[in-house]
């Protein structure tokens, strides 16, 4: 451990949650997920504005790293690699939701400004990764059991509005949201329990 030799008490508990992770031991990517969940909650809350967004995001950040948990450096502090995919997260969050961004810069001396359109379509790359996570995302869904995935499928593959889905089900908004939140926390424990 000379490499970690610069890390805090707290990096170095880190550490040895994610090594064991790393071997497969989801009770220790657990402790993370605990750890850190608020944290990277209320980060993305103050990014993105909005809590359900917010939370879906956190879900989204630790899937992402308990998937790529081998990937991570530990030379560096878990926190720094954990708030770095939850940035990209996040960016790629407002990205999509920005899809019609016009930029506009001056073409020579002439003082006239020009659109330039950018290309908000993925690269091939990406496309192969957003395909595998949909995939692997749609399975653990189908593992939820019914209402839950009913849930799930309205509100992140159908893109429904709560009030949409309400409608729907033919109950209350408030039901609705409860049932979506305990539906997320569901899922993630599903995507936590499988070896990766």
């Amino acid at each position: 451990m000379n490499e970690n030799s610069n890390l805090s008490d707290n990096a170095k508990k880190d550490l040895l949650n994610v090594q064991a992770a790393m071997k497969g031991n989801q009770k220790a990517f657990e402790k993370l997920f605990l750890r850190y969940k608020d944290a990277i909650f209320y980060f993305l809350l103050r990014t993105i504005n909005n809590r359900t967004d917010a939370e879906d995001l956190t879900l989204e950040c630790f899937g992402k790293a308990f998937r790529n948990i081998n990937q991570y450096s530990t030379k560096y502090a878990f926190s720094t690699w954990l708030f770095r995919i939850a940035t990209n997260t996040s960016i790629d969050f407002i990205r999509k939701k920005n899809k019609s961004i016009i930029k506009f810069e001056t073409k020579d001396d002439n003082d006239i400004d020009m659109p330039k359109f950018e290309s908000q379509n993925p690269s091939p790359e990406q496309q192969i990764i957003n395909k595998q996570d949909a995939i692997f995302m749609r399975r653990k869904v189908s593992q939820l059991k019914d209402r839950y995935r009913i849930l799930i499928e309205l509100r992140y593959f159908k893109e429904y509005s709560y009030e949409e889905i309400a409608k729907e089900m033919n109950l209350p908004i408030g039901t609705i949201k409860a049932q979506l939140f305990r539906a997320r926390k569901l899922l993630f424990d599903n995507i936590s329990d499988e070896d990766l």
